[in-house]
């Protein structure tokens, strides 16, 4: 399977972030004379990362609607996880299960001490046991390779340089000598379509990643292959409500975009059904 340098990708990408949140905060220095404002922006960045970080898993949870089950609710899927988490060497996260026919998976938790993982009502229905296990592995690597902390600061970062953008739209419009003003207000409208186009990227890069390292954790690429068709299937007959904006915050954790067709795929954060398939099934045949 050819390698993407996807880790590389995503500390670039990480890093556009944080240059687009810093030079948002110096161009308001620039305007306003006072250079607190990147410091300040760069402290609040920092703190909404962190909280997200640690409470990524409450959050993700309580806009599904997720409650625990235990083996004897699901017997299947603890023991999918349970072999899985053996044999990755990794300690046995907790199970969740959502109450909703939209068939879905997701991964949650700041590290493998501390993880989640939900599958919907929809997906243990139509999903078999060798597909599952295709998802479950993909999910569980999300875990292992550390990617809630990646989001959680995507996420979060891209959610401050929003916020700084609106305030810079309100001080753009104040006499200010020092920048242009058509700059300015140029700048505050790009600066959160670039973020999100960022954050997207970077969401698309880490599913690539769990794809793989799950297909290698399960042995069976094609089986997490003919999952995603399913689930593409699936999401587009019952697709979540893209006007819950909790269910918006946490989309980028789930498995497949969970709005169905209705949103374009460029401006999804899951890479398309089609792209994912196919490197599946080149890494079965050992391409």
């Amino acid at each position: 399977m050819h390698k993407h340098n996807n880790g590389f990708k995503t500390a670039l990408l990480l890093g556009g972030m944080f240059a687009l949140l810093l030079a948002l905060g110096s161009l308001i220095s620039v305007g306003s004379g006072n250079s607190s404002f990147i410091w300040i922006f760069a402290l609040v960045g920092l703190g909404t990362t962190a909280y997200g970080y640690w409470n990524s898993d409450k959050i993700a949870l309580r806009s599904m609607q997720a409650y625990p089950v235990t083996e004897a609710d699901q017997p299947g899927m603890y023991r999918i996880v349970r072999e899985l988490s053996i044999n990755a060497q990794q300690p046995m996260p907790r199970l969740y299960v959502s109450p909703t026919t939209s068939p879905n998976a997701f991964a949650t938790g700041r590290n493998p001490e501390n993880a989640a993982v939900c599958c919907t009502e929809g997906i243990l229905q139509l999903l078999d046991e060798r597909e599952l296990r295709g998802v479950l592995g993909h999910e569980l690597m999300h875990v292992y390779n550390r990617d809630i902390l990646t989001s959680s600061v995507a996420a979060a970062v891209a959610g401050v340089i929003t916020s700084v953008a609106q305030f810079m739209l309100f001080f753009g419009g104040r006499d200010n000598r020092n920048v242009n003003p058509i700059a300015l207000i140029a700048m505050s409208l790009l600066a959160p379509l670039a973020a999100s186009m960022i954050q997207m990227a970077v969401s698309r890069t880490r599913e690539f990643d769990a794809d793989e390292d799950g297909a290698k954790l399960t042995g069976d690429p094609l089986a997490l292959a003919s999952a995603l068709r399913r689930l593409e299937s699936g999401i587009s007959a019952a697709p979540l409500a893209p006007q819950d904006q909790k269910l918006v915050n946490s989309s980028h954790l789930m498995i497949a975009n969970p709005f169905g067709s209705r949103l374009k795929q460029m401006f999804s954060t899951h890479p398309s059904m089609d792209d994912r398939v196919a490197r599946l099934q080149a890494m079965a045949r050992g391409q």
